[in-house]
């Protein structure tokens, strides 16, 4: 994968077990498992993080696609 901007390669096939805390700041750069408020959940690669967002790509089964996530998600 390449450091910055885009993956260059798909997530793992497998979902992870969700933890009780994770901190994203620690998964920076790399395929990270987004399980949301309201249900939802998705493979997504942050690449940028600001007070109440972070950015990055979310995966959608074929390609990854440029999005922001709100902290109240």
């Amino acid at each position: 994968m390449s450091e910055y901007g885009k993956p260059n390669s798909p997530p793992p096939k497998t979902k992870p077990k969700k933890p009780k805390v994770s901190y994203i700041i620690d998964c920076m750069h790399q395929y990270t498992y987004v399980w949301l408020k309201h249900g939802k959940s998705f493979w997504f690669y942050p690449t940028r993080i600001e007070k109440g967002e972070v950015s990055g790509y979310r995966w959608d089964g074929k390609n990854g696609y440029f999005m922001d996530l709100m902290k109240n998600l």
